[in-house]
């Protein structure tokens, strides 16, 4: 299916999604950056959230990449949508056992019928890297 008929509205990182009476979601421990101790890390599970509208069937997958873009730390299984013209639908990808093992900006793909969609950066640091980055970039502050 053509991807123009597909937007990626947002994309969210959390701990835990569940579905609940009246199919809706909840979202627990939504995060942007992930900040520990010591690296490397294993995150037990996680969940990337996509909302999208369009129309059509469409096939979506969520990649998680390395610093550099090079590596791929892992990826979703690929999961096919189905949209009525102007509809609306939510993606939930889960991950277990993901594991960190430096610091840097890893980066969160999106992909629709095979094309990256959107790229959300995911900084990973420790208590020795911390200070590295910008305090712009990493922030504790909830809007």
């Amino acid at each position: 299916m053509d991807p123009q008929n597909l937007q990626l509205l947002y994309t969210l990182l959390c701990d835990d999604v569940r579905i609940e009476m009246g199919n809706k979601i909840s979202l627990m421990g939504i995060f942007q950056n992930i900040m520990v101790e010591k690296l490397p890390v294993s995150l037990i599970k996680f969940a990337v959230i996509n909302h999208w509208r369009g129309q059509g069937n469409h096939d979506t997958e969520v990649r998680i990449m390395s610093p550099d873009k090079q590596n791929l730390v892992v990826t979703s299984q690929t999961t096919p949508i189905e949209l009525a013209v102007g509809g609306y639908t939510d993606n939930v990808s889960f991950f277990v056992n993901v594991v960190f093992s430096s610091a840097g900006t890893y980066w969160i793909q999106t992909l629709a019928d095979g094309g990256v969609m959107d790229e959300l950066p995911l900084i990973v640091t420790d208590a020795a890297n911390a200070n590295a980055h910008a305090a712009e970039v990493i922030t504790e502050t909830v809007n």
